[in-house]
Order: C-alpha cells, then sequence, then structure tokens
C-alpha cells in the first residue's frame, strides 16, 4: 500500500495500482478516497487534495456549467455534465474528472463514448471521446491543464477543450478545436470565439457584484 500525503491528508494507493486497468478497478471499489480529485494519467496516478478557490475557479466553472446545460436542454442536442463526471479513455491512458464535459446525443448513438456501470451504484464513468472537455487553471493545475491534458484530450480524439484561466489580472479564455496536427485556437472575432460543438460563439467577462466580489458571465450569440 503506497500512502501519499499532501495537504495533510492521507491517500492510500493501493500497491496493485500500476496501470490504468487496475486504477479503474480501485475507481469502482469501497476503498476509493471520497476527498481529493485522483486521476491517472501518463501511467502515473495524480492527487490534488488543494482548496478550491471560490472566485477564480469555483464560479467560473459554476457559469459555464450554467450556460451549457441550457443551451443543452434548449436545443436538445445533448448532456452537459458538471464537475465531478469520471472520465476515462484508455488510447491516451487518461483517467480523471475534468471541470465540466459536454456529449451530444449523435456521440453516444455513434458509441464513440459509452456509461460504464459502477459495482453498486448506477453509471458511475464515461469511457470514450467526449466532444467538449473544460479545465479551469488553478495554482496546482497549471502543467496538467495546459500540457499534460492538453496533449491527452487531443490524443483522446476530444473535439473542443475550452480552457479558462482567470487568476490574474488577464482573463484568458481559449477555445482550441482539434486538428489531425493538435489543437488550434478557434476563429476570434474580437473577444467573442467560435465553438463549432455547440454552433455559436461564446464570451467570456469578469466585472465586480454589488459587494465588489468577481462576477464572471459567459455570453453567447
Amino acid at each position: 500500500m503506497h500512502t501519499l500525503i499532501i495537504d495533510e491528508a492521507r491517500v492510500h494507493v493501493p500497491n496493485h495500482v500500476v496501470d490504468q486497468a487496475s486504477f479503474r478497478n480501485w475507481l469502482n471499489s469501497p476503498d476509493f478516497p471520497e476527498q481529493g480529485r485522483v486521476s491517472f494519467l501518463n501511467g502515473e496516478v495524480r492527487v490534488d487534495m488543494s482548496k478550491e478557490q471560490l472566485f477564480s475557479h469555483n464560479q467560473v466553472k459554476n457559469e459555464v456549467a450554467f450556460v451549457l446545460t441550457g443551451i443543452a436542454k434548449r436545443t436538445e442536442l445533448g448532456t452537459y455534465f458538471p464537475d465531478g463526471a469520471f472520465l476515462t479513455n484508455v488510447d491516451a491512458d487518461l483517467s480523471g474528472q475534468p471541470d465540466g464535459l459536454f456529449i451530444a446525443d449523435a456521440t453516444f448513438t455513434d458509441g464513440r463514448i459509452k456509461l460504464v456501470e459502477g459495482a453498486r451504484e448506477g453509471f458511475v464513468e464515461l469511457e470514450g471521446s467526449p466532444d467538449m472537455v473544460l479545465e479551469v487553471v488553478s495554482d496546482s493545475s497549471v502543467e496538467k491543464d495546459t500540457l499534460l491534458l492538453r496533449d491527452a484530450y487531443w490524443q483522446a480524439g476530444v473535439r473542443e477543450y475550452w480552457l479558462i484561466d482567470a487568476r490574474g489580472d488577464e482573463l484568458s479564455f481559449e477555445i482550441l478545436k482539434y486538428t489531425p496536427d493538435g489543437y488550434q485556437e478557434a476563429a476570434k472575432s474580437l473577444d467573442w470565439l467560435r465553438s463549432e460543438t455547440f454552433g455559436a460563439e461564446f464570451k467570456l467577462t469578469r466585472s465586480t457584484n454589488k459587494l465588489g466580489q468577481p462576477k464572471f458571465v459567459l455570453e453567447v450569440r
């Protein structure tokens, strides 16, 4: 049994977890940690126990989930899964929890992604290639989000990778679209970014509410 101690929290990784298959078996066992973000990427178990920043992370992904869930329901295009859904892609050696992801109904029916049942709890995992994945950068995830996951999602055939960094003075919002040679930035008109997945343009802005706290708005046209 390997024990990782991160931010004074203990995560016990069983000795038999040596590859993606054994990680997924652990994922569906009662021993899998209920706290923290535990993932498997590039042959390694990765654990992030850092606390979530309320505005530059929590409120950003909440705004994206609110808008994209509304679009998915209104258009009946597919389903938006907010933070917490486990995604696995065998070819990319990837298993983890994005900050959000979208799957078109056609992607389910074409078999590009499938639902995986857990031992006791119904469906607990998505396996395959979603149409869109969201990651919001935090201090503990810079390399993972901007380099490692960017490559892994491309290898997984994810059609759009939405990457947001709201930590600094400049708000960064990218929609990266899949090409055979890697991700390329989506078409841009001023601050509007084109999403082929949703057939719309998006703009993310930051202002302050009446309490002086950061407020994020994802506009659509």
